[in-house]
């Protein structure tokens, strides 16, 4: 599943080396403008609202406001998945810099959909202390996120070499191995794997297969199947959380493609069944109601009931996972879990 975005601002260039200017002390950025990208939005809105059932791609989630709002989610009480895969992180730091440093080369670690950088910074902060040669390649769909991302690590680590990339994960990936034969550390974080059907996962690791080289790693975020009801409650937050990113999704297509959904008439319901290890998202229609799009030149009527599907988030057991590997062209080389054995980290070589 490609993510697509546009070219940002003169510090996030399509390629940024990040280098020091020798007589000012400051960063200074080599930018190479990437062609511009058409916006997806509109085709997905095309698409989607008229398959049976309505769908649209949690990729476009992300804007300004659902970055702030995922932000928030990770720092619920009932969401564990981040609180889950941060202790794995911080306890096993030092074990991943080993496996990914075991001869000292020089590495690029490249983080697919980045956004707030919360849990890597824990990487970041221990590779750097311990003088790990390395340069950190963070790409996201969000430019606020990316911007946001830039402008902290710029403050918390100013030597850090920074390789900012607002392109689809394989653009940046083929960029990346053009400019440089460093050995490259793929972070795939937050079980944005479970976003995937099995065969886009399948799909997707031997892209990420095709585009490394013997000896490069990809370490993946999976969250595990467990009760049920703790998987539920995470997607049900008390808060409401969900419920609004969810939404803001409605609001976000009314913003860009001059639609009046009111969003005071759909709700967000979450399914999850142990069977198939799926929590499902949907937006459901809580009255008969015609929508208009100006942006796609759309009238989408809509029943009382009617559902729009927005996200899969799937559990796996670690069969389902090292099944993944064989089926891409992968070993498992490393599996670190947090303490109730809630979330994996596991790390796939080439």
């Amino acid at each position: 599943m490609a993510i697509y975005g546009n070219t940002i601002s003169a510090e996030l260039g399509a390629e940024n080396t990040g280098h020091r200017d020798a007589e000012s002390g400051t960063d200074t950025l080599d930018i190479i403008p990437s062609a511009p990208h058409p916006t997806p939005l509109a085709n997905e809105v095309r698409e989607g609202l008229q398959k049976t059932p309505k769908r649209l791609s949690s990729q476009f989630f992300y804007d300004a406001e659902g970055s702030r709002i995922f932000a928030e989610i990770m720092h619920s009480p009932d969401y564990y998945l981040t609180r889950s895969e941060y202790e794995i992180l911080n306890t096993h730091k030092a074990d991943l810099l080993r496996y990914v440093t075991p001869d000292e080369r020089p590495f690029d670690l490249v983080e697919l959909g980045a956004g707030d950088g919360l849990k890597t910074k824990i990487l970041l902060s221990y590779f750097s202390d311990q003088k790990a040669d390395f340069t950190y390649a963070p790409v996201d769909i969000s430019v606020d996120a990316l911007e946001e991302l830039v402008v902290d690590i710029r403050q918390k680590w100013p030597d850090l070499r920074l390789n900012p990339r607002h392109e689809d994960y394989f653009s940046a990936l083929e960029h990346l191995s053009e400019a440089a034969d460093s050995r490259k550390i793929v972070l795939f974080l937050g079980s944005n794997i479970g976003n995937f059907a099995q065969d886009e996962a399948i799909k997707f690791y031997r892209q990420l297969h095709d585009q490394l080289l013997p000896g490069d790693l990809v370490l993946t975020g999976f969250d595990l199947q467990k009760h049920p009801a703790v998987i539920h409650t995470a997607y049900n937050d008390r808060q409401g959380l969900t419920r609004a990113f969810n939404l803001n999704l409605l609001r976000r297509i009314n913003r860009e493609l001059s639609a009046n959904f009111d969003l005071a008439a759909f709700d967000h319901y979450e399914s999850y069944n142990p069977e198939t290890g799926e929590a499902r998202s949907y937006l459901v229609s809580q009255k008969n109601q015609t929508v208009r799009i100006d942006a796609v030149d759309m009238d989408v009527a809509f029943s009382y009931g009617e559902i729009i599907h927005t996200e899969i988030s799937r559990k796996f057991t670690r069969k389902q996972i090292e099944q993944l590997a064989q089926e891409t062209g992968f070993n498992v080389t490393g599996w670190f879990t947090d303490c109730k054995e809630y979330f994996a980290d596991v790390l796939f070589e080439r």
